[in-house]
């Protein structure tokens, strides 16, 4: 298939452009190569996915409406995974607008693009924050989604009901994806793990929120991809789905996983709950693996392991 990949320089546009290039489709990636973190890990991710020639890197910003209207012009997509978005809870208190030009305005133009131009299955990434403070744990599909306490939360539950609205008016199959605290290789340096790895290896303090008494559904990246490849290949008229790893890891426990894969104790600095942050988050998978088959199960132990010996790698340290 000839797969559009909006985001394909981040973390998770990156592990599913080097999967589908594997499996053998073509892969168009969109990416603006912001500075929101260093551009150096966007760019050494894309040098791994050019060397296959069915890959193709459109330096691009979604909320560029004439910038997308001639990507979609270039050819028919046989399905679009919109990974692209400004992330981070605690980012979007602090800039706002960052968040709707990116999240809400980018998502109409990829909405626009695959009405005007007879694209396949949208997929498109959604997040477990629009849960909220909701306390019916785990999380199901079907569960309040009306109350997000974020802007970040506001936009991704604004681009489910958007793309709703786009499958109902002009027939568009379409798939949300809730993912959950999504970790691993070629993450993001502003995410706990890098701090956290930073910190126990240097031998300064690390944060940690709500002194610890946080609780999160920990999926490792291989989990997120394989979920969002079995989707793609079903389509459906319209659906959410949950993607984690359906597990409650208390975060001092997370913690404790990078102190045996680095043997050495973390020095902690217990700090209040931020702005935004929700305090337990676990997914209900059941409603993903009756559409595929697959439930992600890959241990927060190994995970981090896995994490942990690319840091070393990467980081020379």
């Amino acid at each position: 298939m000839r797969i559009l990949v909006t985001g394909a320089a981040g973390f998770i546009g990156f592990h599913l452009s080097k999967r589908l290039l594997e499996r053998g489709d073509r892969v168009v990636g969109v990416d603006n190569m912001n500075a929101y973190y260093d551009v150096r890990l966007k760019e050494a991710r894309v040098e791994l996915l050019r060397p296959s020639p069915a890959f193709e890197l459109v330096r691009a910003d979604l909320a560029d409406r004439d910038a997308m209207e001639k990507l979609f012009a270039s050819g028919r997509f046989d399905a679009i995974v919109n990974l692209a978005a400004q992330a981070g809870v605690r980012y979007s208190v602090q800039n706002p607008y960052t968040y709707v030009e990116s999240n809400v305005v980018g998502f109409l133009n990829v909405l626009e693009g695959a009405r005007r131009h007879g694209t396949g299955h949208l997929v498109f990434a959604s997040t477990s924050s629009v849960y909220g403070l909701g306390t019916d744990l785990p999380y199901k599909e079907s569960a309040d989604t009306d109350h997000p306490i974020s802007l970040y939360a506001a936009t991704k539950k604004s681009n489910e009901v958007m793309a709703h609205s786009y499958a109902h008016l002009f027939g568009i199959p379409t798939t949300g994806l809730r993912f959950f605290t999504v970790y691993g290789p070629w993450g993001r340096p502003d995410m706990a793990l890098f701090t956290f790895t930073r910190g126990i290896l240097e031998g300064t303090a690390i944060p940690v929120f709500n002194e610890g008494r946080m609780v999160r559904d920990f999926t490792y990246i291989d989990d997120i991809v394989e979920g969002v490849v079995r989707v793609i290949d079903r389509p459906a008229p319209y659906r959410i789905f949950n993607i984690g790893n359906h597990q409650r890891v208390e975060l001092m426990d997370y913690i404790h996983a990078f102190e045996v894969a680095l043997g050495k104790k973390a020095k902690l600095e217990l700090l209040p709950m931020q702005p935004g942050d929700v305090r337990a988050t676990e997914a209900d998978t059941t409603a993903l693996h009756e559409a595929t088959g697959f439930t992600p199960a890959t241990p927060v132990e190994e995970g981090v392991r896995r994490f942990v010996k690319w840091y070393r790698e990467y980081y020379k340290v």
